[in-house]
C-alpha cells in the first residue's frame, strides 16, 4: 500500500511538472524552436546519466531501433515546437486545450491501424472535442493570433498521437527514459541548425529557466512518470494524466496572471471531460480483453 501511496504521489508531481512546461513558452523570451533545441540538449544529457545509473547500456538492442528513434525524435522535436508555439500564439490554457484533443485522436485513428472502424462513441466523443476547439476560436481568421494559435495546438497533438502510436506498436520494448533520451538526441540534431541564436545573447536568468525546463520539467517528470507506470494500473495513469491541462491552466493563471474566460473554461472542460471518458473507456476495454483471451 506504501508503494501503491508513493507512484501515485510521483504520477500527480510528474502530471503537475508535465503541466508546468507550458509556462516556460512565456517566461522564456526565444522562438518555439530554440526553445526545443535548447531544452532537449540538456535533457538528453540528464537522460544519459539516468539511463546509465539503471541501465547497463546505452545503445539499442537493433539496428532497425535507431531507424525506429530517428522517426520518432522528428515527430516529437515538431510536436514540440508546435506545442511551445501554440501557447506563443494564444494562451497557455487555449494551446494547452487544443493539444489535449490528442486522447480523442489517438481512439479514432488507433483503429484504423487495425484495419477497424473506430466505435460510435469515439465519434462522438470527437464531435464533442471539437465543439470545445470551437469555443476557444474568437474569429475564423488566420489574422487572429489565438485562433492561430488553436490551430498549430491541433497540429502539436496530431504529432503527439502519431509519435505515441509509432512508439507504443515500434518502441514500447525500451525504458521510457531510454526512448525519451534519443528522441532529445535526435530533436538536436535535427532542429539546432535551424536556430538563428546567438549563445551569447542569452543572459543567466535564460539560462537559469533553460536549465529548469529541461532537467526540473522534462527529465524529472519523465524519471518520475516511468517509475509510477511500474506500480500503477494503466487506466490509473491515463485519467491523471487527463490533469495536465488543468494544472497548466492553473500555473498559468497563479504565476502568469493569465486570464481564464468562460469559453476557454467550458470548452476546456468539453476537451478534458472527453479526455477522461475516452481514457476510461480504452483502459477498461484492454482489461476485458485480457480476461477474455
Amino acid at each position: 500500500m506504501q508503494q501503491h501511496q508513493r507512484a501515485l504521489w510521483e504520477l500527480h508531481i510528474a502530471v503537475l511538472l508535465f503541466g508546468g512546461t507550458a509556462l516556460f513558452s512565456k517566461l522564456i523570451p526565444l522562438s518555439a524552436l530554440d526553445i526545443t533545441w535548447l531544452r532537449c540538449a540538456f535533457a538528453a544529457l540528464a537522460l544519459a546519466i539516468f539511463v546509465k545509473a539503471t541501465q547497463a547500456s546505452l545503445t539499442l538492442r537493433r539496428p532497425k531501433d535507431y531507424a525506429i528513434a530517428l522517426i520518432l525524435g522528428i515527430l516529437i522535436s515538431l510536436h514540440w515546437v508546435t506545442y511551445f508555439a501554440a501557447m506563443q500564439l494564444a494562451t497557455v490554457a487555449i494551446g494547452m486545450i487544443a493539444f489535449f484533443s490528442y486522447p480523442v485522436m489517438t481512439v479514432l485513428l488507433e483503429p484504423l491501424l487495425h484495419q477497424q472502424r473506430p466505435a460510435l462513441k469515439d465519434i462522438v466523443s470527437g464531435i464533442i472535442v471539437l465543439a470545445g476547439i470551437f469555443l476557444l476560436i474568437p474569429q475564423f481568421s488566420l489574422g487572429n493570433q489565438t485562433t492561430l494559435g488553436v490551430l498549430v495546438g491541433i497540429v502539436s497533438a496530431m504529432l503527439f498521437t502519431a509519435r505515441n502510436l509509432t512508439l507504443k506498436r515500434y518502441f514500447s520494448h525500451y525504458h521510457g527514459a531510454h526512448a525519451m533520451l534519443y528522441q532529445t538526441l535526435v530533436a538536436v540534431a535535427l532542429l539546432m541548425p535551424f536556430s538563428e541564436l546567438d549563445i551569447q545573447d542569452i543572459n543567466a536568468h535564460m539560462w537559469l529557466s533553460i536549465l529548469l525546463l529541461a532537467i526540473v520539467f522534462t527529465a524529472a517528470p519523465h524519471a518520475l512518470f516511468t517509475s509510477a507506470l511500474r506500480q500503477l494500473r494503466a487506466k490509473t495513469v491515463g485519467l491523471v494524466s487527463c490533469l495536465q491541462p488543468l494544472y497548466g491552466t492553473l500555473l498559468a493563471w497563479w504565476l502568469l496572471s493569465e486570464p481564464i474566460t468562460w469559453q476557454t473554461a467550458i470548452g476546456g472542460t468539453l476537451v478534458v471531460m472527453t479526455a477522461l471518458y475516452e481514457t476510461a473507456q480504452n483502459h477498461g476495454s484492454q482489461q476485458q480483453k485480457k480476461s477474455e483471451s
